[in-house]
């Protein structure tokens, strides 16, 4: 019989409904997750590059939040640690030039979104837009995530099954193969 993961080992989804955990646990020692992650998500995005990233980031900004601030950088981040729950960060950083105060706006997205499906980049990229208009966690942010991001809880939740595979020692899905990029075997 397969040994249950330990408790902590499954950080990623704390606060989920103990049965959702168990069917967690059981594709764990079965040894399942990552391939029920690579038959529901069988590539990866391919936004490689921080100008490409700015360029998707400002698409969706363009459809979903016009009048909002507009944004000075986007980047991916190799300093974002998954560990501490950031996968992506807003800031709002204002400095007086000329006695004017002014505003700039970043996002930056933690570089292991650089080989995710584009399903979850797109739910990390939504979730800091958001924060362009909601500070708070609240019940409007996430409103307003799903008005952007229909699927937003669903990959949401999938993105956190990836972090468990990854926090238990599972390899990396996707993989960069040239210039496209394909799932691991």
């Amino acid at each position: 019989m397969a040994q249950q993961p330990a408790p902590s080992s499954l950080k990623y989804l704390a606060g989920h409904a103990p049965a959702l955990l168990a069917q967690v646990q059981a594709r764990i020692a079965e040894g399942s997750l990552g391939r029920l992650l690579l038959a529901r998500y069988p590539a990866a995005h391919g936004v490689r590059t921080d100008g490409a990233l700015y360029d998707y980031v400002h698409e969706l900004k363009a459809q979903f939040m016009r009048r909002s601030e507009p944004l000075s950088k986007v980047a991916y981040d190799g300093k974002l640690h998954v560990v501490r729950n950031a996968l992506g960060t807003h800031t709002a950083i204002s400095r007086v030039q000329g006695g004017k105060l002014k505003a700039k706006r970043e996002i930056r997205v933690a570089s292991v979104m650089r080989e995710v499906p584009a399903e979850w980049l797109r739910m990390i990229v939504v979730h800091e837009l958001a924060h362009l208009r909601i500070r708070e966690h609240d019940k409007a942010f996430y409103a307003l995530c799903t008005h952007m991001e229909p699927a937003y809880h669903q990959h949401e939740f999938d993105l956190r099954l990836y972090l468990t595979h990854l926090h238990l020692g599972g390899q990396p899905l996707w993989e960069a193969a040239g210039t496209s990029l394909q799932p691991r075997a």
